[in-house]
């Protein structure tokens, strides 16, 4: 074996290649095979933050030594707690309400960018036709997500599944392969 392939530092980079690339593929599996179930343990997780940032809020609130900004602080917390736990309550419902809200988000997103590039459209005299096209085509995008955004975040969720299964893969290769000689 050479020096090359045995210094920590290359052992240091297989381990994180392999270690992320197993991370991304469990997790991609998981999303497709179980997406509900990985959805609502990640708006789980989301909400545990939440929990969290009420908490330190309202630990700031209480050690905060103006009026507005102590008062600010401790109602804040107390929103994000109680957000945390009607999250919590009924998991599959945040859940379906979050894939919504980020559907939605989308589609107004995407129909603001077709908007943007129409607007620019007349300065891109070589790409006019294709500024125009991406236009169009963002903005007929946007207008069907805004009609299906669960649908829209459910099947951007298994892209997700499905790209991570595939990158897991290619940087588990990646760890095998790297700092062995040419």
């Amino acid at each position: 074996m050479s020096p090359s392939t045995t210094s920590p530092a290359v052992g240091a980079v297989r381990t994180a290649l392999g270690v992320s690339g197993a991370l991304s593929l469990v997790i991609g599996l998981l999303i497709l095979i179980w997406p509900g179930r990985t959805a609502e343990v990640a708006v789980g997780i989301i909400s545990v933050y939440v929990i969290i940032a009420g908490l330190v809020n309202i630990g700031i609130g209480l050690f905060w030594r103006s009026g507005w900004a102590r008062i600010g602080y401790l109602v804040l917390g107390v929103l994000f707690i109680v957000a945390g736990i009607f999250s919590f309550a009924n998991l599959s419902a945040t859940t379906a309400w979050f894939g919504v809200f980020i559907g939605t988000l989308v589609g107004i997103l995407w129909i603001i960018e077709g908007v943007v590039s129409l607007t620019t459209a007349g300065h891109a005299s070589k790409a006019r036709a294709w500024t125009v096209f991406f236009a169009i085509v963002s903005i007929v995008a946007g207008i069907v997500l805004l009609f299906s955004p669960l649908l829209g975040a459910v099947t951007l969720f298994l892209l997700i599944g499905i790209s991570l299964v595939i990158l897991g893969a290619f940087q588990i290769v990646r760890a095998i392969q790297f700092g062995k000689a040419v």
